[in-house]
């Protein structure tokens, strides 16, 4: 017994410590986004990718992800993007969407350390990252829906 209450309060220091790197790394740029899809109204946090230096870092070299979070790039503007896995640790969901927000196309569980080109399909100006399985999840489909203040109401 005199065991466990040490033992709880280490792990408890440790996930404290994982969840304050991890909030260190992203930084502030955290903010609320909502993915609407026909299972309903999907809260996310997002980390925003919106310089060349953000877009082409990524999630590069993190080994984990808080469920419920991602990573979204503006492009800036619309056109063809490719996505690539070098560097990236975990497996990846990855959501391309239109000016509107809307959803265009989407490759789940993106190999991690892969070198192969991930490409849109279409012109986008968003991408949306998540965890691998995350897309099943929420019930992503082509033609839903990503809410966020960068992204104009249609």
């Amino acid at each position: 017994m005199m065991l466990r209450k040490p033992l709880l309060a280490a792990l408890v220091a440790a996930a404290a410590l994982l969840g304050a790197g991890y909030f260190a790394f992203a930084g502030d740029d955290l903010s609320s986004a909502t993915l609407v899809t026909a299972t309903g109204r999907h809260a996310i946090e997002v980390e925003l990718a919106t310089t060349p230096d953000t877009r082409a870092t990524g999630l590069m070299n993190r080994e984990s992800m808080p469920a419920g979070q991602g990573m979204l790039f503006d492009f800036d503007e619309s056109r063809p993007v490719s996505m690539w896995m070098k560097n990236t640790l975990i497996p990846l969901d990855m959501l391309f969407i239109d000016e509107t927000g809307t959803v265009a196309s989407i490759k789940t569980n993106a190999q991690p350390l892969s070198l192969d080109t991930i490409p849109s399909g279409v012109p986008v100006r968003y991408v949306l990252e998540l965890n691998g399985g995350a897309a099943a999840r929420y019930g992503v489909a082509k033609g839903d829906r990503l809410e966020h203040e960068i992204i104009p109401s249609p």
